[in-house]
Protein backbone atom coordinates (compact mmCIF):
# COMPACT_ATOMS: atom_id res chain seq x y z
CA UNK A 1 0.00 0.00 0.00
CA UNK A 2 1.78 3.50 -0.68
CA UNK A 3 2.34 5.98 1.66
CA UNK A 4 -0.81 8.74 1.30
CA UNK A 5 1.49 11.72 1.37
CA UNK A 6 3.42 12.57 -1.18
CA UNK A 7 7.66 12.87 -0.42
CA UNK A 8 8.47 16.51 0.68
CA UNK A 9 10.89 17.89 -2.51
CA UNK A 10 10.03 21.63 -2.29
CA UNK A 11 10.97 23.87 -5.23
CA UNK A 12 13.47 26.21 -4.57
CA UNK A 13 12.47 29.39 -3.18
CA UNK A 14 9.63 27.86 -1.04
CA UNK A 15 8.71 29.76 2.08
CA UNK A 16 9.19 28.27 5.47
CA UNK A 17 6.11 28.51 6.52
CA UNK A 18 4.57 26.26 3.70
CA UNK A 19 7.51 23.12 4.52
CA UNK A 20 6.64 23.82 7.85
CA UNK A 21 3.13 23.40 7.61
CA UNK A 22 3.90 20.12 5.24
CA UNK A 23 6.11 18.37 8.15
CA UNK A 24 2.97 19.13 9.99
CA UNK A 25 0.35 17.48 7.97
CA UNK A 26 2.75 14.49 6.96
CA UNK A 27 3.00 14.06 11.24
CA UNK A 28 -0.62 14.31 11.11
CA UNK A 29 -0.49 16.58 14.03
CA UNK A 30 -2.89 19.66 14.23
CA UNK A 31 -2.18 23.50 14.68
CA UNK A 32 -3.45 23.34 18.19
CA UNK A 33 -1.63 20.09 18.89
CA UNK A 34 1.48 21.09 17.60
CA UNK A 35 1.42 24.90 19.50
CA UNK A 36 0.69 23.15 22.75
CA UNK A 37 3.68 21.33 21.97
CA UNK A 38 6.02 23.82 21.18
CA UNK A 39 4.64 26.25 23.90
CA UNK A 40 3.55 28.74 20.99
CA UNK A 41 0.47 30.55 20.03
CA UNK A 42 -1.86 28.82 17.79
CA UNK A 43 -2.57 31.80 16.10
CA UNK A 44 1.18 32.85 15.88
CA UNK A 45 1.75 28.93 14.76
CA UNK A 46 -0.83 29.99 11.69
CA UNK A 47 0.74 33.65 10.96
CA UNK A 48 4.18 31.51 10.51
CA UNK A 49 2.71 28.87 8.40
CA UNK A 50 0.95 31.39 5.81
CA UNK A 51 3.96 33.23 5.57
CA UNK A 52 2.28 36.34 7.84
CA UNK A 53 4.93 36.01 10.21
CA UNK A 54 8.90 35.09 9.69
CA UNK A 55 9.90 32.68 12.55
CA UNK A 56 13.22 32.87 14.93
CA UNK A 57 16.11 30.52 14.27
CA UNK A 58 14.82 29.05 17.70
CA UNK A 59 11.03 28.67 16.80
CA UNK A 60 12.14 27.13 13.77
CA UNK A 61 14.40 24.57 15.50
CA UNK A 62 11.45 23.97 18.61
CA UNK A 63 8.74 23.75 15.45
CA UNK A 64 11.54 20.69 13.55
CA UNK A 65 12.29 19.06 16.86
CA UNK A 66 8.58 18.56 17.98
CA UNK A 67 7.91 17.11 14.56
CA UNK A 68 11.24 15.19 14.68
CA UNK A 69 12.08 16.40 11.26
CA UNK A 70 15.51 14.84 10.32
CA UNK A 71 18.88 16.98 10.92
CA UNK A 72 19.31 17.21 6.94
CA UNK A 73 15.76 18.90 6.41
CA UNK A 74 16.10 21.05 9.84
CA UNK A 75 18.80 22.22 7.35
CA UNK A 76 16.26 23.07 5.07
CA UNK A 77 14.47 24.57 7.18
CA UNK A 78 16.99 27.01 8.81
CA UNK A 79 18.06 27.96 4.93
CA UNK A 80 14.62 28.33 3.93
CA UNK A 81 13.68 30.88 6.85
CA UNK A 82 17.13 32.95 5.76
CA UNK A 83 19.53 30.93 8.46
CA UNK A 84 22.89 29.36 7.82
CA UNK A 85 22.57 25.68 8.52
CA UNK A 86 23.09 24.47 12.36
CA UNK A 87 24.09 20.70 11.93
CA UNK A 88 26.95 20.23 10.16
CA UNK A 89 27.99 16.97 7.55
CA UNK A 90 31.29 16.09 6.44
CA UNK A 91 32.20 12.44 5.16
CA UNK A 92 33.30 9.20 7.18
CA UNK A 93 36.86 10.03 6.22
CA UNK A 94 36.71 13.17 8.02
CA UNK A 95 39.05 13.35 10.50
CA UNK A 96 36.61 15.35 12.88
CA UNK A 97 35.01 12.02 12.32
CA UNK A 98 37.61 9.52 13.25
CA UNK A 99 35.84 8.77 16.81
CA UNK A 100 32.74 7.70 14.78
CA UNK A 101 34.74 5.58 12.01
CA UNK A 102 36.66 3.88 14.58
CA UNK A 103 33.60 2.60 16.35
CA UNK A 104 31.48 1.52 13.30
CA UNK A 105 34.67 -0.75 12.43
CA UNK A 106 34.81 -1.99 15.80
CA UNK A 107 31.13 -3.26 15.40
CA UNK A 108 31.95 -4.48 12.23
CA UNK A 109 35.07 -6.10 13.14
CA UNK A 110 33.64 -7.75 16.10
CA UNK A 111 30.42 -9.57 14.90
CA UNK A 112 32.28 -11.88 12.70
CA UNK A 113 32.00 -14.68 12.07
CA UNK A 114 28.21 -13.20 11.71
CA UNK A 115 27.80 -10.82 8.87
CA UNK A 116 26.85 -6.98 9.50
CA UNK A 117 27.07 -3.95 7.31
CA UNK A 118 26.68 -0.45 7.72
CA UNK A 119 24.34 2.14 4.90
CA UNK A 120 23.62 5.27 4.81
CA UNK A 121 20.20 7.47 4.51
CA UNK A 122 19.54 5.90 1.31
CA UNK A 123 20.41 2.09 1.67
CA UNK A 124 23.94 2.37 0.35
CA UNK A 125 26.78 0.38 0.80
CA UNK A 126 29.43 2.36 3.53
CA UNK A 127 31.30 -0.60 5.23
CA UNK A 128 30.88 -4.65 5.05
CA UNK A 129 32.99 -6.83 7.42
CA UNK A 130 34.44 -10.18 5.77
CA UNK A 131 31.68 -12.02 6.68
CA UNK A 132 29.43 -10.82 4.48
CA UNK A 133 31.56 -11.66 1.23
CA UNK A 134 30.75 -15.66 1.09
CA UNK A 135 27.02 -14.60 1.03
CA UNK A 136 27.45 -12.18 -2.17
CA UNK A 137 29.15 -15.42 -3.83
CA UNK A 138 27.30 -15.99 -7.29
CA UNK A 139 25.81 -13.24 -8.01
CA UNK A 140 24.15 -13.13 -11.12
CA UNK A 141 24.49 -9.38 -12.62
CA UNK A 142 27.72 -8.06 -11.72
CA UNK A 143 26.29 -4.44 -11.35
CA UNK A 144 24.65 -4.77 -8.62
CA UNK A 145 28.31 -5.38 -6.59
CA UNK A 146 30.06 -1.68 -8.36
CA UNK A 147 29.95 0.67 -5.82
CA UNK A 148 27.93 2.53 -4.75
CA UNK A 149 26.04 -0.52 -3.46
CA UNK A 150 22.40 -0.05 -2.88
CA UNK A 151 21.70 -3.35 -0.69
CA UNK A 152 18.00 -3.09 -0.51
CA UNK A 153 17.98 -3.26 -4.59
CA UNK A 154 20.89 -6.20 -4.29
CA UNK A 155 18.72 -8.38 -1.80
CA UNK A 156 15.43 -7.67 -4.14
CA UNK A 157 16.75 -7.47 -7.37
CA UNK A 158 15.61 -10.90 -9.59
CA UNK A 159 19.37 -10.86 -10.51
CA UNK A 160 20.37 -10.48 -6.68
CA UNK A 161 20.04 -12.50 -3.99
CA UNK A 162 16.31 -13.06 -4.33
CA UNK A 163 16.74 -16.35 -6.17
CA UNK A 164 18.87 -17.44 -3.32
CA UNK A 165 16.15 -16.45 -0.54
CA UNK A 166 13.90 -19.27 0.58
CA UNK A 167 11.23 -16.66 2.41
CA UNK A 168 11.43 -14.03 -0.28
CA UNK A 169 7.88 -13.14 -0.28
CA UNK A 170 8.14 -13.10 3.42
CA UNK A 171 11.52 -11.21 3.50
CA UNK A 172 10.77 -8.72 0.85
CA UNK A 173 7.25 -8.06 2.32
CA UNK A 174 9.17 -6.93 5.50
CA UNK A 175 12.06 -5.06 3.44
CA UNK A 176 9.01 -3.39 1.77
CA UNK A 177 7.38 -2.13 4.79
CA UNK A 178 10.28 -0.98 6.37
CA UNK A 179 11.09 1.20 3.71
CA UNK A 180 7.75 2.58 3.64
CA UNK A 181 8.34 3.56 7.48
CA UNK A 182 11.22 5.20 6.12
CA UNK A 183 9.85 7.16 3.41
CA UNK A 184 6.68 8.35 5.66
CA UNK A 185 9.60 9.37 8.14
CA UNK A 186 12.00 11.24 6.03
CA UNK A 187 9.94 12.50 3.10
CA UNK A 188 13.01 11.37 1.31
CA UNK A 189 12.40 11.64 -2.57
CA UNK A 190 15.20 9.13 -3.76
CA UNK A 191 14.12 6.73 -1.04
CA UNK A 192 10.56 7.22 -2.73
CA UNK A 193 11.72 6.18 -5.91
CA UNK A 194 13.84 3.07 -4.27
CA UNK A 195 10.50 1.65 -2.71
CA UNK A 196 8.17 2.10 -6.35
CA UNK A 197 11.24 0.50 -8.09
CA UNK A 198 11.32 -2.20 -5.35
CA UNK A 199 7.47 -3.29 -5.62
CA UNK A 200 7.80 -3.18 -9.43
CA UNK A 201 10.24 -6.53 -9.08
CA UNK A 202 9.00 -9.83 -10.50
CA UNK A 203 8.65 -12.03 -7.97
CA UNK A 204 10.58 -15.09 -9.16
CA UNK A 205 7.90 -18.50 -10.01
CA UNK A 206 7.28 -20.60 -6.93
CA UNK A 207 7.65 -17.17 -4.09
CA UNK A 208 5.07 -16.41 -2.20
CA UNK A 209 4.26 -13.08 -2.29
CA UNK A 210 2.88 -12.75 1.23
CA UNK A 211 4.14 -13.67 4.84
CA UNK A 212 3.23 -17.52 5.26
CA UNK A 213 6.79 -18.93 6.13
CA UNK A 214 6.58 -18.97 9.84
CA UNK A 215 3.62 -20.17 12.33
CA UNK A 216 1.47 -17.26 14.06
CA UNK A 217 3.23 -16.06 17.02
CA UNK A 218 6.83 -16.33 15.88
CA UNK A 219 8.48 -12.94 17.50
CA UNK A 220 10.60 -11.97 14.26
CA UNK A 221 11.58 -12.40 10.65
CA UNK A 222 14.04 -14.44 9.51
CA UNK A 223 16.20 -14.10 6.51
CA UNK A 224 16.48 -17.71 4.92
CA UNK A 225 19.15 -17.55 2.72
CA UNK A 226 20.73 -20.27 0.60
CA UNK A 227 24.44 -20.42 0.55
CA UNK A 228 27.55 -22.49 -0.31
CA UNK A 229 27.47 -24.05 2.69
CA UNK A 230 23.43 -24.66 2.83
CA UNK A 231 20.80 -22.89 4.12
CA UNK A 232 21.04 -20.18 6.43
CA UNK A 233 18.55 -18.46 9.06
CA UNK A 234 19.38 -15.18 10.05
CA UNK A 235 18.08 -12.58 12.07
CA UNK A 236 18.61 -9.17 12.06
CA UNK A 237 19.24 -6.09 14.60
CA UNK A 238 20.02 -1.98 13.66
CA UNK A 239 22.20 0.21 15.54
CA UNK A 240 22.20 3.96 15.17
CA UNK A 241 24.30 6.75 16.81
CA UNK A 242 22.28 7.84 20.18
CA UNK A 243 21.84 11.44 19.88
CA UNK A 244 23.95 12.72 16.75
CA UNK A 245 24.03 16.38 15.91
CA UNK A 246 25.87 15.88 12.53
CA UNK A 247 23.57 14.80 9.64
CA UNK A 248 26.06 11.70 8.50
CA UNK A 249 25.81 9.90 11.53
CA UNK A 250 22.15 10.89 11.76
CA UNK A 251 21.85 8.97 9.04
CA UNK A 252 24.04 5.79 9.40
CA UNK A 253 22.97 2.68 10.35
CA UNK A 254 24.48 -0.82 11.25
CA UNK A 255 22.78 -3.99 9.81
CA UNK A 256 23.75 -6.84 12.11
CA UNK A 257 22.80 -10.61 11.21
CA UNK A 258 22.41 -13.25 13.99
CA UNK A 259 22.33 -16.88 13.81
CA UNK A 260 18.91 -17.67 14.63
CA UNK A 261 19.34 -21.61 14.81
CA UNK A 262 22.56 -24.10 15.80
CA UNK A 263 23.01 -24.84 12.44
CA UNK A 264 23.43 -21.55 11.09
CA UNK A 265 26.04 -20.71 13.58
CA UNK A 266 28.07 -23.60 12.52
CA UNK A 267 27.73 -22.91 8.27
CA UNK A 268 28.79 -19.49 9.33
CA UNK A 269 31.92 -19.88 11.14
CA UNK A 270 32.49 -22.89 7.66
CA UNK A 271 32.22 -19.84 5.41
CA UNK A 272 34.09 -17.49 7.25
CA UNK A 273 37.27 -20.49 7.68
Amino acid sequence: MASSLAPIAPAPGTPVGALLRAWRQRRRRSQLDLALDAEVSQRHLSFVESGRAAPSREMVLRLAEQLEVPLRERNALLLAAGYAPRYAERGLEDADMGAARRAVEAILRAHAPHPALAVDRHWQLVAANDALRPLLAGIDDPGLLAPPVNVMRLALHPRGLAPRIANLGEWRAHLLERLRRQCDASADPVLAALLAELAAYDLPAGAQAAPSQHPPGGILVPLELESAAGQLSLISTTTVFGSPVEVTLSELAIEAFYPADAATAERLAQLAA
